[in-house]
């Protein structure tokens, strides 16, 4: 992995899944010019800012880095925090919260007492007023004594899309999915298939892919209170329309009768109804859609998650079978905490991916090539 950090832009995303959301970033035409643990640099001003907002599906949030000086004391800490430019990218009519880390290589190490310097010198210094529910949020990380100041151009996890209401029993967060759909190698052009759809993110985010849709154009961002917001280019930029005609079928099935009315709904107000196929059934019973083979994608229950571990190991040896026996040339993800319970499906996976945080859990994803 590279260390570069010069970027001003900062995506970030979970742990294990930055050169996933790496390489999305260079599809989209973005400026990558780093890899480091939680997220990916990015070359560009505010333009960048906005489209990375509007259009990263696997990024959880975007920081602009305002800025970085050291500070060996608190005293020294409280003097540059003063003489800092904040005024170039915040406004002094917008509230703004402070959150600081600090690592064990610094003199600063206390992060309350930081906090609070720095709150004093927005206050004193540059007329700002800091708030707890403050729309502005100032990431502040002092590392071997370098302060490094960014502001959260995104507000509310990007995970949000604006569309979703309705969730299931243990959702998967839009943006892990995305990066799994893209660790499968999906690209927009493949039929998806997910016999435990739940609340319908897999396919609707497949739907998405395929239609070329911007993953943030239903909702609102943090960077609209900034300095270097402008709303006539942004809104150039935010599109509702379909950039593709999708050809190919996008399917779920899940047993709950009432989650797969959840996945419908959702389905609608993310505007692509039309494109997917929602039906009530057990994943024993499950059969592909007509067409030519693509990908598989199942988050399914795992013990810790939902339910007793010992009685899925027969769900997942079934769904196995099934996968095996009428998926033939389908290419196969399974998401699971468990690696027992991934091999007990007895399919040919590849090696396992890398260990993810979700939900308290840690899980991984496990591939198969195309099924014989």
């Amino acid at each position: 992995m590279s260390t570069q950090t010069t970027a001003p832009i900062f995506a970030i995303t979970l742990p294990g899944m930055e050169d996933t959301l790496a390489d999305e970033a260079r599809a989209h035409g973005f400026d990558v010019q780093g890899v480091t643990p939680g997220g990916v640099h990015i070359g560009g001003g505010w333009p960048e800012i906005w489209r990375a907002n509007l259009e990263l599906r696997g990024a959880t949030r975007v920081l602009w880095r305002m800025g970085s000086f050291m500070a060996f004391h608190l005293a020294q800490l409280d003097k540059r925090a003063r003489k800092f430019p904040w005024a170039e990218v915040l406004r002094p009519d917008v509230p703004v919260r402070v959150e600081v880390a600090t690592s064990r290589k610094s003199k600063i190490y206390h992060a309350g007492a930081a906090t609070k310097r720095i709150e004093t010198a927005l206050v004193e210094s540059a007329g700002m007023t800091v708030a707890s529910d403050a729309p502005i949020t100032l990431k502040i990380r002092i590392d071997d004594n370098r302060v490094t100041i960014s502001v959260d151009t995104s507000g509310e996890p990007l995970h949000k899309r604006g569309h979703k209401e309705a969730v299931g029993k243990a959702p998967m967060r839009e943006t892990l999915a995305v990066l799994f759909l893209r660790q499968c190698g999906y690209d927009g052009t493949q039929p998806v298939f997910d016999p435990m759809c739940g609340s319908g993110t897999f396919v609707i985010e497949a739907a998405e892919i395929a239609a070329g849709l911007q993953a943030g154009r239903a909702r609102s961002f943090a960077f609209e209170h900034l300095v270097g917001f402008d709303a006539g280019v942004v809104s150039d930029v935010r599109t509702f329309e379909r950039r593709g005609a999708p050809q190919v079928r996008l399917t779920g099935s899940d047993r709950d009768q009432g989650v797969i009315a959840m996945a419908q709904a959702n389905a609608e107000r993310a505007g692509v109804a039309d494109l997917v196929q929602f039906e009530t059934g057990s994943a024993g019973d499950i059969s592909p859609p007509d067409g030519p083979p693509g990908l598989g994608i199942v988050n399914p229950p795992y013990g810790a998650r939902i339910g007793n571990k010992k009685a899925l190991y027969p769900v997942y040896g079934r769904l196995g079978q099934v996968l095996a026996e009428r998926f033939s040339g389908w290419r196969v993800g399974i998401v699971t905490s468990e690696a027992s319970l991934a091999k007990a499906t007895g399919l040919p996976f590849e090696p396992e991916g890398p260990s993810i945080a979700h939900g308290g859990l840690r899980v991984k994803l496990w591939r198969t090539g195309p099924l014989p």
